[in-house]
């Protein structure tokens, strides 16, 4: 019997025979189907279904009697208001037919010795009770997306041949495999909460020895060489799917799997091929090449879109910086769990042990962007992630319509279940600017402007006075100008999330353009318009009718100059017009992750010597 409180499999199966109405119009034994299986009546000849019932008894049945034909008709027909939704199961349709053509057998308890096939998926079911075990040719029972944690073996029918439980909350397999249906074949337990090596004992020949198909993919298991121990067992197993766990971002992965189980037939929805396991032969005998490691190849190309800077520079009001330099580079979030190198050419640090990026704006939207100083400033808003990523940056490059970054980083992840953690939430990507101001060595920035005024009069003087030699002003010209750097000025141009999902599955590369839109930048200031010169000449004119008659004499004679620039002065606004008409082009960059794999059982000790120097390059 089901715990009070919870929802059980017998209760959902009860609530879905209600709502399929197995004995509502056109199903069931109702006056419009009496006549069917009236045993005092026979059907017309050439009039299948239709009865000839004594008089008087139609005016009882105002919908009267209808052929199997026409109430079928109405179960399938899409424009009939009793058809089922398109998502339906078979079983379901079946059922209902059924109730048409022979409904006596649908009624009551009787149903359960018809019922082969019974889903009930996303309806909250929390237990599997013993009400099951009426249904005594039940052979495949689906109860995916409901809120199971356990199951009880002893309340599954012994006839049961395909048990999917996907999408629920299983993460001990002890209680189903106290007494497991011996003629199970397909064993579904995709997205639960199962990890090994505790769960790995449970998936042997002792509990299933007809299992052909086995779905384990997206839980938690770590233990290859221990899982495909327990595996090998399993003689009839065929099909297997363990995509999306940890241990499948293993280099060696597939290949270990095709050459452990040479039964096998089709792995994460991929047929297995003569060629493939030719491939990886051997791989089985060289457990040591098995590392409980993931090898990750983040690649970042062009950068596009990033606006001059020399245009924002007419706006540095105030600054009286001799060199004000600007570089770029992109920023993103890789999972924990990495021996980092020393000598890596990018910069890497914890989130939480930053305090520059903790201080950056990451804004959804590229012209929302605020600057912030490189100096030591708390971590204000700390990343509830921050434990579990890391931020890596590209180096810096200057300003160009195309900014080439050619960043190539292979990191080795220690923590496998970090890493799929990772993978599944997707990185962050951030294109940042950076500015330095730099200033004379021998002079405070607040002093640069009066210094400059200063030294320039007095050398007016001099220069009038003594004339210098010019192998003395070479010399200075020669002579370099040692500054002083101000802390760098970030600002954040765009920030976008990659998912990664893919790299879960079957796929091992992601590869994509970061579209963060078009920039929204300051315009340096313009001169006056075209209708605030119309309104100051024609004050002018006003005041031009009141000078004496020489002075617009004098005045008439500079209309031919005054022609010839008008005449300039429409070629440049045409000009203006066509730029304004050019597209900007968005900011984008181009990213790229590579799960690694071995491709071949030959090549795994090539594979790695070419991994550990590409490592120690970087």
């Amino acid at each position: 019997m089901a715990a009070p409180g919870r929802c059980s499999v017998s209760a959902a199966f009860w609530e879905h025979l209600r709502h399929l109405g197995l004995q509502d119009f056109p199903c069931g034994l109702g006056s419009w189907n009496k006549s069917r299986f009236d045993a005092c009546t026979r059907p017309r000849k050439g009039q299948p279904g239709l009865g000839a019932d004594p008089a008087g008894q139609e005016e009882a049945m105002p919908l009267g009697d209808e052929s199997p034909e026409a109430l079928m008709e109405l179960l399938s027909d899409w424009h009939s208001p009793w058809a089922l939704p398109t998502d339906c199961s078979p079983q379901d349709q079946h059922l209902r037919e059924m109730a048409v053509l022979a409904p006596e057998l649908v009624r009551g308890s009787r149903i359960f010795q018809v019922l082969r096939s019974l889903r009930i998926v996303g309806k909250g079911v929390e237990e599997v009770d013993d009400g099951l075990l009426q249904l005594q040719q039940l052979e495949e029972l689906i109860l995916s997306a409901n809120q199971i944690s356990s199951i009880t073996s002893a309340n599954l029918p012994r006839t049961l041949k395909v048990l999917e439980l996907c999408c629920n909350a299983v993460a001990d397999l002890q209680d189903l495999c106290a007494q497991p249906p011996p003629e199970l074949q397909h064993l579904g337990l995709a997205y639960n909460r199962l990890c090994g090596p505790s769960q790995d004992k449970y998936l042997t020949a002792d509990f299933w020895p007809n299992l052909v198909s086995l779905d384990l993919s997206f839980n938690n298991f770590t233990d290859l060489l221990g899982l495909v121990s327990q595996l090998s067992s399993l003689q009839k197993l065929r099909v297997l799917v363990l995509q999306g766990n940890p241990l499948a971002l293993i280099p060696t992965y597939r290949g270990f799997l095709v050459d452990s189980l040479p039964k096998l037939s089709i792995l994460d929805d991929v047929h297995i091929g003569p060629d493939e396991r030719h491939q990886f032969h051997g791989l089985a005998r060289q457990p040591e090449l098995i590392r409980s490691e993931a090898r990750v190849v983040v690649s970042i190309g062009e950068i596009k879109g990033v606006p001059d800077p020399s245009a924002r520079q007419l706006l540095e009001v105030g600054s009286e910086a001799p060199v004000i330099t600007y570089s770029y580079c992109v920023m993103y979030k890789f999972a924990e769990g990495e021996e980092i190198e020393d000598g890596s050419s990018t910069e890497v640090t914890k989130i939480h042990q930053h305090p520059v990026v903790a201080t950056l704006d990451v804004d959804s939207s590229a012209g929302n962007t605020k600057e912030t100083k490189g100096q030591q400033e708390p971590a204000a808003m700390e990343d509830p992630k921050a434990h579990s990523e890391k931020i890596f940056v590209t180096p810096g490059k200057p300003w160009a319509d195309t900014i080439d970054c050619s960043y190539r980083k292979e990191h080795t992840a220690k923590d496998l279940v970090g890493l799929k953690s990772y993978l599944a939430s997707g990185t962050i990507i951030s294109v940042m600017e950076e500015k330095v101001l730099s200033w004379p060595v021998d002079a405070d920035p607040e002093e640069n402007a009066g210094m400059k005024g200063k030294a320039r009069r007095v050398l007016q003087k001099d220069d009038a006075k003594v004339p210098v030699p010019r192998d003395k002003q070479k010399k200075k010209k020669e002579k370099p100008c040692e500054l002083r750097s101000d802390p760098p000025i970030r600002r954040t141009l765009g920030t976008r999330r990659v998912t990664l999902e893919t790299l879960l599955a079957t796929e091992n590369l992601v590869a994509t353009v970061c579209d963060f839109g078009i920039l929204i930048t300051e315009q340096p200031l313009q001169p006056p318009s075209l209708e605030e010169k119309v309104r100051s000449d024609r004050k002018k004119g006003k005041d031009k009718s009141k000078k004496p008659k020489a002075e617009r004499e004098s005045q008439a004679s500079q209309k031919t100059t005054a022609s010839a620039k008008g005449k300039r002065k429409n070629k440049d606004s045409a000009e203006v017009e066509e730029g304004r008409g050019l597209q900007p082009v968005p900011l984008t960059v181009q990213f790229q992750m590579q799960l690694l794999q071995w491709p071949s059982a030959a090549g795994t000790q090539s594979q790695e010597s070419v991994a550990t120097a590409v490592g120690k390059a970087q």
